[in-house]
């Protein structure tokens, strides 16, 4: 059975890890990692992919051999070279380098000292008081580790949204080929596009119930089957996954799709609605005594209540009920409004492509423009530019806009807003860029009064335009940095600065009520996709759903604008 894209990579990271702990060539531990994240950043299944015959080699960081590793995990679901090092490391060694601040040399640490290879047992010394008695740790870092694991334990075993697709998509394929099926529908978190999924639920639409459950259990991926019917199906994949499958009659089709997609609280608010006009809701449809008066459509169910039909990005009781009883639902920005991207990298940093290639794939992706951010100089791990890489960068910008016809390549950074709030660049030369993205990448434990007063006087700076992934967070591997988030977005309304929805599936930094919060305030979002391959301009879609969840309409959002109107509403 072929692996999904996050599965490739965990193990990619998982090898990676265990080679570096046993004390392997950096550049090789590298090299699986660079693999890893290239892997995990794909819009497409690497199965898909090799099945479609492409050649991963062409990859960005994937050479032959690495794409004859990840041609042998999608062929035979395992790994050699990992299954050999695990023989000679304990496997939950890497489990270990999950935990934030504990990096392969510390894990390796606790090991020889303390004999410990897992995360419970990793816990135990924790709650104990050993790791503080470890050379190299102390009393804050055994706390932090303590932290960190209650964070783990409480994010569960939810899948990022783009893990989720990889799943569901070739599942939702299998389903929809089979005969007699009308029409197939995946609800619940991953329709609302929540920015992780903890389960699947399918709605189908058939002539035979018993034969699409019968085919829906045997889906080769179906590690185990919890149960089966007629009508509903529940299995558990080979990821560990649970997906649950409802065969419904067509005149139930929208109330039961409106029952599995909304959050519980907003669909509790639309049975009361009910329940006021004498009526019942539920997944079979709207009821007035025995009598089906609504059900084949969700705009069938929600016209019937008095509303016009609420996307499913907004059914999570946030205020959608009352805004669409009274006229005032946005009109969702959609993927289609975005004009260009403002967050990119090249091989000037730690991108992977030319501004040329990067340029022609935004092109093709319709957009007007896209702005260029490679890391300035203090992210030395990511390759960051010098001063003068920078002011070289900005000329072949310049003489590339004059080969490019409708379309033009805008002059940014990524600039690192240093500890004391200073930019990492001297004013006369940010001066010379079109805008810049600003971002905090180090000093993440600085207590919340002094993280936001770091990044407030950063934006005092009139060389600053746009916050770059305000909190720094990363989805089920970092929790945000610790900032008083509505401090810093008054503070930016006020001076004219902008906040980044960065649209990278692991980030989706601002959240949807930060968004809602920035729209109700008139504080204008770039949904940027911080892209480091000409693939990672795709990611953008993550962002326009997560600024849907946010309320935000395409006048909401700075780059819905073409270029000459960006360029004045960017301005200081």
């Amino acid at each position: 059975m072929p692996l999904h894209n996050a599965e490739i990579a965990d193990r990619l990271n998982r090898l990676a890890a265990l080679l570096e702990i046993e004390g392997a060539n950096r550049f090789r531990v590298r090299a699986y990692r660079n693999a890893a994240g290239t892997v995990a950043g794909l819009p497409r299944d690497a199965a898909a992919m090799l099945a479609d015959g492409e050649d991963l080699s062409e990859l960005p960081g994937i050479g032959e051999d690495l794409a004859g590793k990840i041609a042998e995990m999608v062929e035979t679901g395992s790994l050699q070279a990992l299954d050999e090092v695990e023989a000679r490391v304990p496997p939950g060694l890497f489990e270990m380098t999950r935990v934030p601040g504990l990096g392969a040399r510390k894990v390796k640490a606790l090991y020889d000292a303390l004999g410990l290879d897992s995360l419970d047992a990793l816990r135990e010394a924790a709650d104990r008081g050993r790791i503080r008695q470890v050379p190299g740790f102390g009393a804050k870092s055994e706390a932090n580790i303590r932290r960190e694991l209650d964070r783990l334990e409480g994010e569960g075993d939810r899948l990022r949204l783009i893990d989720a697709e990889h799943i569901a998509e070739p599942l939702m394929a299998h389903i929809r080929d089979l005969d007699g099926v009308s029409r197939a529908t995946v609800a619940g978190s991953y329709r609302r596009r929540k920015e992780t999924v903890g389960d699947l639920d399918i709605l189908v639409v058939a002539e035979d119930g018993d034969a699409v459950t019968q085919a829906f259990t045997a889906y080769e991926e179906v590690a185990q089957i919890v149960g089966r019917g007629a009508t509903r199906a529940t299995v558990v994949l080979r990821s560990g996954f649970s997906v649950d499958l409802r065969v419904v009659a067509p005149e139930s089709h929208g109330a039961a799709l409106h029952y599995f997609t909304g959050a519980k609280s907003h669909n509790i608010a639309l049975r009361r609605r009910a329940v006021a006009r004498g009526w019942k809701l539920n997944e079979y449809g709207l009821f007035d005594g025995d009598t089906r008066i609504a059900g084949r459509t969700e705009e069938e169910v929600y016209g019937k209540l008095g509303l016009p039909f609420i996307p499913p990005l907004l059914r999570e009781n946030r205020g959608e009920i009352a805004a669409a009883d009274e006229g005032r639902l946005p009109s969702l920005a959609e993927l289609s409004d975005i004009r260009g991207d403002l967050h990119c990298h090249t091989t000037a940093s730690d991108g992977k492509f030319g501004i040329r290639e990067m340029a022609e794939a935004a092109r093709a992706l319709g957009y007007g423009y896209l702005g260029i951010t490679d890391h300035s100089r203090s992210q030395t791990v990511a390759g960051g530019m010098s001063t003068d890489d920078l002011a070289a960068q900005i000329d072949e910008i310049d003489a590339l806009n004059a080969e490019f016809a409708g379309f033009r390549v805008l002059k940014s950074c990524e600039v690192d807003i240093l500890e004391d709030g200073q930019l990492d660049f001297p004013d006369d030369l940010l001066a010379r860029l079109d805008y810049t993205v600003c971002s905090v990448h180090g000093r993440f434990d600085l207590s919340r009064e002094t993280q936001t007063e770091r990044v407030i006087r950063a934006m005092d700076n009139p060389n600053f335009t746009i916050l770059g992934h305000p909190t720094g967070r990363l989805i089920n591997r970092r929790a945000p940095f610790d900032i008083d988030l509505d401090r810093v977005m008054r503070a930016a309304a006020d001076r004219g600065c902008f906040l980044e929805l960065n649209a990278q599936p692991s980030r989706l930094d601002l959240d949807d009520a930060r968004c809602k919060m920035a729209r109700d305030m008139g504080l204008k979002i770039a949904v940027s996709t911080d892209a480091h391959t000409t693939d990672g301009l795709e990611m953008m879609r993550f962002g326009v759903a997560q600024a849907g969840r946010g309320w935000l309409e395409a006048d909401d959002i700075l780059n819905t604008r073409p270029v000459a109107a960006l360029l004045e509403a960017m301005a200081r």
